[in-house]
């Protein structure tokens, strides 16, 4: 688990976003608990370790999922969520009989996505200083 305020780099850029994002699935149906609960948090425990993609937290009610988590820029919030979403619907359909039996398709085509924090004026100093030694 990663912090809110943590500063990560690539090759070229540092920077810090962590983004809160829910989603829902198809129908709003309260299908997520139990063993589905704690197989989709491992896949998306997966997924965002494959993709170095911090997971700051992940909270799931029958119905929604909340996901706190810090994303590459150039990787892009919208392919974690898209890449997310379609493994656990393809794993847990596959792994749990009775979803694909009540849903055409596991999650929603839409989600909500918000930015975390931001950067303080400490954190763009200190990268501007930094940058006179590179």
């Amino acid at each position: 688990m990663g912090a809110i305020d943590e500063v990560r780099s690539n090759n070229n850029v540092v920077y810090r976003c962590t983004f809160h994002v829910v989603w829902c699935p198809k129908y709003r149906r309260p299908v997520i608990g139990g063993r589905v609960d704690v197989r989709l948090k491992e896949i998306i425990h997966e997924v965002c370790t494959e993709r170095d993609a911090h997971v700051v937290g992940v909270e799931t009610m029958p119905d929604h999922v909340h996901l706190q988590v810090s994303v590459d820029p150039q990787y892009g919030i919208h392919r974690l969520v898209k890449q997310i979403k379609g493994r656990s619907s393809r794993l847990l359909r596959a792994e749990f009989p009775h979803l694909k039996s009540r849903l055409p398709t596991l999650w929603t085509n839409s989600y909500f996505v918000a930015t975390v924090g931001g950067a303080t004026l400490e954190v763009v100093k200190r990268y501007v200083e930094t940058q006179r030694n590179t």
